[in-house]
């Protein structure tokens, strides 16, 4: 079963640390590559997510493919 991505952030992102949701500028984390441009997160123009720290989650009771694995810090733009 497959979660539609579109569904699979967070309310709160208590990881967020860069207001990069609100359209501050983005730092990027050169630790954490990301290529989800149509995320609030995403630093523009480079391939990383501009939060200190994201938050992994699963949709399935019992993971067993990457599909199942999930950014719960997704926002989307």
């Amino acid at each position: 079963m497959m979660k539609d991505s579109m569904n699979s952030s967070s309310s709160s992102n208590s990881y967020a640390s860069n207001s990069t949701a609100s359209g501050s500028s983005c730092s990027p984390n050169s630790s954490i590559h990301c290529t989800v441009s149509n995320c609030a997160n995403h630093c523009q123009g480079q391939d990383y997510c501009g939060l200190n720290a994201v938050q992994i989650g699963t949709h399935e009771s019992n993971p067993t493919k990457t599909e199942c694995v999930d950014c719960n810090s997704f926002q989307m733009k």
